[in-house]
């Protein structure tokens, strides 16, 4: 699911790690925290990863006790546009309310243009930029003030 939601944006240049990651990875990334999962019948059409704060790291910004950070976003193609999205990310928002932290936090390719502007229209804001080693794009973190 998670490389049928990313496909589209691996031509764009934005070859994400979901976009080709194996089921060890996905394993190893959802244990990163809380992963809350959208179902229709038997089949998995969306996920999103509530990143504990102890794993919430790798800029300044993330670095932060009081920053939750949020990963493995995606909806099955097929499902998006439904408000399945919308959901996952109110609930997302919830839980990282929940424990208490200050800041939820993302971060996605500089040239996303579509994502940020969805996350912009979320209230998410542009914090910094980041560089993963484990991408060939520079990323930028957005955050909401969630308190």
């Amino acid at each position: 699911m998670l490389h049928e939601a990313y496909a589209p944006l691996a031509p764009q240049g934005m070859r994400f790690l979901a976009t080709h990651q194996d089921s060890a990875t996905t394993r190893r990334r959802i244990s990163r925290g809380e992963t809350i999962v959208a179902v229709d019948g038997v089949s998995i059409v969306g996920i999103i990863t509530l990143k504990d704060t102890t794993l919430t790291q790798g800029s300044p910004f993330y670095d932060r006790p009081d920053v939750a950070g949020f990963g493995q976003f995606a909806v099955r193609p097929s499902h998006q546009r439904t408000g399945i999205g919308s959901t996952l990310l109110d609930l997302v928002e919830q839980r990282a309310r929940e424990t208490g932290v200050t800041f939820l936090a993302l971060d996605t390719a500089e040239n996303a243009d579509h994502l940020i502007a969805l996350y912009t229209s979320k209230g998410y804001a542009f914090v910094e930029y980041v560089q993963w080693p484990d991408v060939s794009y520079r990323s930028v973190v957005l955050a909401k003030p969630i308190v």
